[in-house]
This record gives C-alpha cells, sequence and structure tokens, in this order.
C-alpha cells in the first residue's frame, strides 16, 4: 500500500488490551529515553515510563479518552487525552507511536486524526521533556504548537490535582500550546 493510501484511525482500546497498551506506551517512552541518553548506564532503572501510577491516573482522570492509533487494522501506537467539554481546552497526556513506525509521516497522519476527531477543540496543550528533540521536532515543525512555558526547578510546574509535587527530582519541561482556528460560519 502507498502512502497516500494509509488511513490512520482512532479507535476505543478494548478494556482486555488495556495492560498491553500500557506497555507498547512505555515501550515507546523507554525508547526515547534510551535514545537521548545513549551514554547513560541502565535508563531502565528508573522504571517504568510512565511510570505505572502516572499512567492508571491519566486512565482515570476526569474526562478522560484513550484511544489506540490503528493503521491498516494494525495499533501502531497510542492516545491519551483529556477533554473538556466545557472550556474545550484539551489535553494531550500521552501520545505515542510505535518505534517501528517512526520516519514514515504517520505521527503527523495521527495528530490529524486526533483533531479531526476532536473539532470543537480552542486550544490543545500537552508538556514532553527538555532532552525530547525528537517530539520538540515534531510538536513544534510538523504539528503547529508554540512552547509557552519552560517548568524547572526555578520555575515548577503547578501541583496538578491527585498527584504528589516531586520533592528531590528535577524535571525540567516545556508546556506547548496549539490555539485552534476557527472557521467563520458566516458567508
Amino acid at each position: 500500500m502507498t502512502k497516500q493510501n494509509e488511513q490512520i484511525t482512532l479507535a476505543p482500546v478494548p478494556q482486555e488490551e488495556l495492560a498491553i497498551f500500557k506497555e507498547e506506551l512505555q515501550e515507546a517512552f523507554m525508547k526515547g529515553l534510551q535514545d537521548s541518553f545513549q551514554e547513560a548506564e541502565d535508563p531502565t532503572e528508573m522504571g517504568p515510563i510512565p511510570s505505572d501510577e502516572d499512567f492508571e491516573h491519566s486512565l482515570t482522570a476526569k474526562d478522560s479518552v484513550v484511544r489506540q492509533i490503528v493503521l491498516n487494522g494494525e495499533r501502531i501506537g497510542g492516545v491519551v487525552l483529556k477533554i473538556n467539554p466545557d472550556t474545550q481546552r484539551n489535553e494531550v497526556d500521552f501520545l505515542c507511536i510505535k518505534a517501528s513506525a517512526h520516519g514514515k509521516g504517520l505521527g503527523t497522519k495521527a495528530w490529524e486524526a486526533i483533531e479531526a476527531a476532536f473539532p470543537e477543540t480552542e486550544v490543545w496543550e500537552l508538556h514532553t521533556p527538555h532532552f525530547e528533540k525528537r517530539n520538540i521536532h515534531f510538536y513544534v515543525n510538523k504539528c503547529g504548537f508554540k512552547i509557552v512555558e519552560f517548568y524547572h526547578q526555578g520555575n515548577p510546574e503547578p501541583n496538578v490535582e491527585g498527584e504528589e509535587p516531586d520533592s528531590d527530582e528535577e524535571y525540567e519541561f516545556f508546556r506547548f500550546e496549539k490555539v485552534m482556528a476557527k472557521v467563520s460560519s458566516e458567508s
């Protein structure tokens, strides 16, 4: 099948596949960490990324939407979103494409499918670690996000409801936003 004919769809994740879905997501995030820190001794000693607790928190959060990203009937990735129907300020908690599908434009097509599935969105927001150059490139150069804030020790991220603040660990994250253009219905 040629690239022009590749169709990305979003589908609910069957309950019985959530554990496999989580493992695939953690594997994709761990690959990004390993690619960024090749000289590190063993980044897997840190445990899974996202942690089981972070993943469960995202799955059970208010307005959480979990979808698998499907290409020709095969799951190639997944996304966990928070969709706020009142404000339409929506958040991407996790978005991943399997490493075997990287570099083929499928991530961009997946993002386009996400936007199409939630057309009422006014603003998309997400966070990514400062070292994830591949993610930063993808969100800024491929998807049209803008970096709007940098969280670090001197400018910590506000506490999120239900999450414990990180004490001794230093995390540096970018916060991204994409303001969606609204098409006027007037002629």
